[in-house]
């Protein structure tokens, strides 16, 4: 009998240990910065977050911005990585984190871009927005502009690298998330910088050859196995601020953290903000792909008419459920009018899970295909009397 108990309690322990080890539960981190946060940069879903619309001083998160001109002038053709940039006696002017570029310096922009995404050099930030729009003041107009474009009403910039103590230069951590996402998903090359720890870079000036190693701003390189960037700011106004990137599961995340009074909790904050990402969340993604499928067209000389899917399903669950489960089911219409436009919806491909419907893409007309008149008509019965 006391065999039988003793063997009872063994397996009942076994069974609680195995039950607390399979159904792990995972709580909401406590960030003590008064905003912040998480979302998903492929859907821009947000995760967790906190007074996330509050406008705040944004010190050298600000440079986000200023890569992200960098790259879509790149990307325009306008500059090139080997473009030579030359120092200005306003560019070395500039005070705060700096990579020491003299008057007359020369460096290419590839190594601009390290100073920036590294060292988080304002020098070089200034020395940028002067080689792409002639002077500081032009290229934060077009740092406005863009965000302006992106919907980004909570920001306003005045200068190119965040050193302004003006009012006038606010964002938000939601906002700087979006500049944030719309820089990697949109130029991921982004990642050969912001994950640099060290790398030396050489002076050529008048007092000879000097080398210069940059050291990276964002401790969470070497905090967070994850980490892929992004960029740290702080100032009195600002306190301390990270935006941080990270890649697991097939993802990226993007943890923003602004007005931290610590210097390291900002690093743990965003840490423990992406570990909860990561623990909770998973990313099912779908071509939408339908085929070959081609509908009945009415009133037209086509008898058919071509269709495809409008781009990929993305779905982000935050629920820790698993998606394996997702289906799929495409709707589309018996038959459909002429005219019908390239483009135009006409039914879509829906994604359901556990039978709640969670999303779905858009099914449009591959062609345009006109609405006949007597005259199309005529000519179609004159050439079958020929045949």
């Amino acid at each position: 009998m006391k065999y039988l108990v003793k063997s009872f309690l063994g397996c009942m322990l076994s069974v609680m240990l195995l039950m607390k080890m399979t159904v792990p539960v995972w709580a909401a981190p406590e960030i003590d910065a008064p905003s912040y946060v998480l979302i998903e940069a492929s859907t821009g879903q947000i995760i967790l977050d906190k007074n996330a619309s509050e406008r705040r001083s944004p010190a050298s998160i600000t440079k986000i911005m200023t890569l992200l001109v960098i790259f879509d002038e790149i990307k325009k053709g306008n500059v090139k990585l080997s473009d030579e940039i030359v120092t200005s006696e306003y560019a070395k002017s500039m005070g705060g984190s700096q990579v020491f570029l003299e008057t007359g310096e020369v460096q290419t922009l590839d190594t601009i871009i390290k100073c920036i995404a590294v060292a988080s050099g304002n020098d070089a930030s200034v020395a940028a927005a002067e080689h792409i729009a002639g002077s500081e003041a032009e290229f934060v107009n077009k740092m406005n502009a863009r965000a302006q474009e992106m919907g980004l009403t909570d920001t306003h910039f005045v200068d190119c690298c965040g050193l302004s103590e003006s009012d006038d230069h606010y964002t938000s951590a939601m906002d700087v998330a979006i500049m944030s996402k719309e820089l990697i998903t949109e130029y991921p090359q982004i990642f050969d910088y912001s994950t640099i720890w060290m790398e030396d870079i050489v002076h050529e000036t008048a007092k000879g050859s000097e080398t210069f190693t940059l050291s990276s701003t964002n401790k969470l390189l070497k905090q967070y196995q994850y980490a892929t960037g992004l960029k740290t700011g702080s100032t009195d106004k600002a306190k301390y601020c990270l935006a941080a990137t990270a890649h697991h599961k097939d993802m990226d995340l993007i943890a923003v953290i602004m007005g931290d009074p610590d210097p390291q909790k900002r690093f743990t904050d965003a840490a423990l903000l992406l570990e909860y990402g990561f623990s909770q969340c998973s990313l099912y993604r779908d071509s939408a792909e339908i085929g070959q499928k081609k509908v009945p067209v009415l009133g037209a000389i086509e008898k058919e008419i071509e269709v495809k899917s409008n781009g990929h399903f993305t779905y982000l669950n935050t629920t820790g459920e698993d998606v394996s489960g997702i289906t799929k089911e495409v709707n589309l219409p018996q038959s459909v009018e002429a005219p019908a436009k390239e483009g135009d919806k006409t039914g879509e491909v829906v994604y359901y899970l556990n039978g709640s419907k969670i999303g779905s893409v858009d099914i449009v007309f591959a062609q345009d295909v006109d609405r006949a008149t007597y005259k199309d008509y005529f000519l179609l019965s004159f050439r079958a009397f020929l045949l």
